[in-house]
């Protein structure tokens, strides 16, 4: 690597940022299964998966405004 780019390091911060959907995906479909209530007229399983598959970028981005600049 050149001595004018510049690296960035992964901090536990950013790895929480990115574990955090990951996991609401996985781990919280079996807490987040039910067909009642409706939400914006979806049940609430496919609701909650659309409203994480949204949020994903705002936490990537997140993840990423939490890493060190180094250099």
């Amino acid at each position: 690597m050149d001595d004018d780019e510049t690296a960035s390091q992964p901090t536990v911060r950013s790895y929480a940022f990115a574990v955090v959907p990951t996991l609401a995906l996985t781990a919280g479909i079996p807490f987040a299964n039910r067909v009642e209530p409706h939400i914006f007229g979806l049940p609430f399983l496919l609701a909650y998966i659309v409203l994480w598959i949204v949020a994903t970028p705002l936490f990537m981005f997140a993840a990423l405004r939490a890493m060190r600049i180094r250099g």
